[in-house]
């Protein structure tokens, strides 16, 4: 009962400081909570990576491409490459849009849209494994769309808590957004034991459960991004973040 407990101090303080505070302190704590919540989510789903996906590629995916053989374990680095090769093309892509670049909560949007596609995606896979291990280019295409979604939100929600964030609550604000990771990551342990490599029909409705929620909350978010904007101060195109 603990953990509950130590989980929910720091919420609560926020609430509470945005709620004692002017408008405008309330209105960005407000946002802040909602990227909070989405982070939750998105690192529920995505966290899947270190476990459901690496039992299916261990377990379900072929270890050879082109003729070349490798251990299933290099599967977990695929994420870190296409961080590498894309972190440099988003910041470029961000600072080349400037004023016309999509505000945080849109950036929020297709982050979950990406990470949602990714377990569409794993579904055909799972279908497939009825016939035995699947190509590794499904992983591959897996973890590619789930680092696209990883970079529209991971980096943007970081700097989204610094903007927010009343000067007094700061340091606070940052610790809540790695509060929802460690939330995040808690949630995906507990989706994971839901993993059933043995029935492609199973292990394909879990895959598929999970693109329904990512995607049930990125219609949500997308429903409440005009009121999240005007809760950030992006009223307008001159005032979109650069985050």
């Amino acid at each position: 009962w603990i953990n509950p407990i130590v989980y929910a101090l720091p919420i609560v303080g926020v609430i509470w400081f945005g709620v004692v505070q002017r408008d405008q302190d309330s209105r960005r704590i407000a946002a802040i909570l909602v990227f909070f919540i989405c982070a939750i989510l998105f690192w529920a789903v995505f966290e899947q990576a270190g476990s459901s996906l690496t039992l299916f590629a261990d377990d379900l995916t072929r270890n050879e491409l082109m003729g070349f053989a490798f251990p299933s374990s290099w599967f977990q680095s695929v994420n870190s490459l296409f961080i590498l090769a894309l972190a440099p093309l988003f910041a470029w892509l961000w600072v080349r849009l400037h004023e016309r670049q999509p505000s945080i909560p849109m950036k929020f949007v297709w982050g979950l849209v990406f990470l949602g596609l990714s377990f569409a995606l794993l579904v055909p896979a799972a279908q497939l494994t009825a016939a035995g291990k699947v190509s590794p280019w499904w992983l591959i295409a897996v973890y590619f769309l789930q680092t696209l979604g990883e970079l529209c939100l991971s980096p943007v929600g970081l700097s989204a808590m610094t903007k927010l964030a009343p000067a007094k609550l700061t340091g606070l604000v940052m610790g809540i957004w790695f509060l929802g990771t460690a939330l995040g990551n808690k949630l995906a342990g507990v989706v994971a034991g839901e993993f059933n490599g043995k029935d492609p029909q199973a292990l394909a409705h879990f895959f598929w459960q999970q693109a329904l929620l990512v995607g049930g909350m990125t219609v949500l978010l997308l429903v409440l991004v005009p009121w999240v904007r005007k809760l950030t101060g992006e009223t307008g195109p001159k005032n979109q973040s650069s985050a």
